[in-house]
């Protein structure tokens, strides 16, 4: 498939709280076209199960922005990882690669690559949710590693000033 079949990324609604079923993908993905962020979006997976959770992600992925070819995990953040899981009925390539704990590669087609921020499944909700929306703004220049430890917010009072 070339780059220019591949249609473009169907932007996702900005919402942070969201309820999601049991074995969702908890997701958010950048909402502009701009793409000029150093990540695209945030997966919050619930276990290191490669094949649960990447399958979840791989199929959510695909409603939003077409057919996933390959995925690229770091080898020591996830319990054993197969070279390829079959997905929807599409075969989806994974590779183990030292992207380090806290991204992940999703490659759609041949070239367009998406980096997501992984946070890890044991993350408090309320430093998931602040490091996930951190993510997903499109002038964001921070690594991964930097939002997964950057202080949370000061809490706000229902006014919207803080306590």
């Amino acid at each position: 498939m070339a780059d220019s079949d591949i249609p473009p990324p169907l932007l996702l609604p900005d919402e942070i709280h969201q309820a999601v079923r049991p074995g969702t993908a908890l997701l958010r993905l950048e909402t502009t076209h701009s793409r000029q962020g150093v990540l695209d979006g945030a997966w919050w997976p619930r276990t290191r199960k490669v094949e649960q959770e990447v399958s979840a992600l791989v199929s959510v992925l695909t409603e939003h922005l077409g057919p996933i070819t390959r995925v690229g995990l770091d080898a020591t953040a996830w319990d054993e990882i197969p070279t390829r899981l079959v997905i929807d009925d599409r075969v989806v390539h994974l590779g183990s690669f030292p992207v380090g704990d806290d991204t992940v590669l999703i490659t759609r087609g041949d070239r367009d690559h998406f980096a997501l921020m992984v946070v890890p499944p044991d993350t408090e909700l309320d430093a998931a949710r602040t490091a996930m929306a951190r993510a997903v703004h499109a002038d964001n220049i921070t690594q991964a590693t930097e939002l997964l430890v950057a202080p949370l917010p000061p809490p706000t009072t229902e006014d919207g000033g803080k306590t």
